[in-house]
């Protein structure tokens, strides 16, 4: 089962069935990550395939892992089935 976790917190687990990877990174349905530790940040980044990225900032117990998790809103049509998944770096302890 894929779980994502920081600062001794998992902020993100589903089934194989439910993740995506791609790119070797474990993209996460929304509904598997639990919203509370994420905050919305203006960072974007540009996929020369896959589109452009927003980001969130990841927050355990006080700490910010700023632009941590990043999920692509309008992904391109060869990346349709990352649209709105969750993906994380940074520090972020990915396991699949």
């Amino acid at each position: 089962m894929p779980t994502a976790s920081w600062n001794g917190v998992v902020i993100a687990q589903a089934n194989d069935d439910e993740v995506e990877i791609v790119e070797n990174n474990v993209y996460f349905p929304p509904s598997a990550v639990k919203s509370e530790y994420l905050q919305p940040s203006d960072h974007t980044s540009r996929c020369p395939w896959k589109g452009l990225a927003s980001y969130y900032s990841v927050s355990v117990d006080g700490k910010v892992n700023e632009n941590a998790a990043w999920y692509y809103p309008q992904p391109s049509e060869k990346a349709a089935q990352i649209k709105d998944h969750i993906a994380f770096w940074r520090g972020v302890d990915v396991r699949r």
